[in-house]
């Protein structure tokens, strides 16, 4: 197939369910300027195959690998290409996802269409985003299970449930680590490694990079450390400022996270 096709029309050739679902579209702003790269791409989940001749023909240049649970007949699949590479096993396999790592290094695309359950979704994340590259993309497709208490989601607590979709949630907030204004705070192993999540109808984006941006309000996640240090070292009256910001102002956070934490226990959110 012509590589001047964009991904849709290739994805409609080959009647992938990427473009029924409407996802090609969306994949085409990402990809359409780095099509033309050498590049190692990871899918979870082949099933029919489809989608690895698309992406084949659309990353001429690249190395496609798919794996999936279940025993694929390459010859049958028309798979037998020389830049597709199919490997049999579970995403949630720590074995078996280190035997594809030490196989082929660091990915610069990974795309999540395998079995779309909460467990595997998450542990495939931690798993594999280790091995992306730096503004290497990690692709959920399906979140639409995140709904489906069938598939581990939660269709009656939108909110506060461990669904996958609030597993990405909760990771925009690493874009922003460095402004929690929480003294208390736990360093997180995605702080400083996140620089956009983007969420699309099903879709979920996340690039990896970089961030060690320092917040102007807060150093070392305390607001009141910075306002003294700013204040005191820009009239030296140290003393007025320590007791406004060293005892008031942490006093107020104290009581302000026993409130929180109080309110959480009643609330059984844990």
């Amino acid at each position: 197939m012509s590589s001047m096709q964009n991904l849709s029309s290739i994805a409609d050739f080959y009647k992938t369910d990427k473009y029924e679902h409407g996802y090609t579209k969306v994949y085409e702003k990402y990809f359409d300027n780095i099509r033309d790269q050498k590049l190692k791409i990871l899918e979870i989940g082949i099933a029919d195959g489809k989608s690895l001749l698309m992406w084949s023909d659309y990353f001429q240049n690249s190395t496609i690998i798919g794996i999936d649970i279940h025993k694929i007949d390459i010859q049958k699949k028309k798979l037998d290409r020389n830049n597709i590479k199919v490997h049999q096993g579970s995403q949630s396999d720590e074995n078996f996802i280190k035997e594809i790592t030490n196989n082929y290094g660091n990915f610069d695309i990974i795309i999540d269409d395998g079995s779309h359950l909460r467990k595997d979704v998450i542990k495939s994340f931690h798993l594999l985003f280790p091995h992306l590259n730096n503004e290497g993309l990690y692709v959920v497709e399906d979140m639409q299970t995140s709904y489906n208490h069938f598939f581990g989601g939660n269709p009656f607590d939108l909110k506060y449930s461990n669904s996958h979709m609030n597993f990405f949630k909760h990771l925009t907030d690493r874009l922003n680590y460095q402004e929690i204004a929480n003294p208390f705070y736990i360093s997180n192993k995605y702080d400083a490694k996140i620089t956009n999540i983007s969420f699309y109808h099903n879709l979920v984006f996340v690039r990896k990079g970089v961030n060690d941006k320092l917040s102007k309000e807060v150093i070392n996640h305390s607001y009141e450390d910075m306002k003294f240090s700013e204040k005191s070292s820009r009239t030296g009256n140290s003393f007025k400022y320590y007791l406004k910001y060293k005892i008031f102002y942490k006093i107020f956070t104290l009581v302000f996270l026993i409130f929180t934490m109080i309110k959480r226990i009643l609330l059984l959110r844990f």
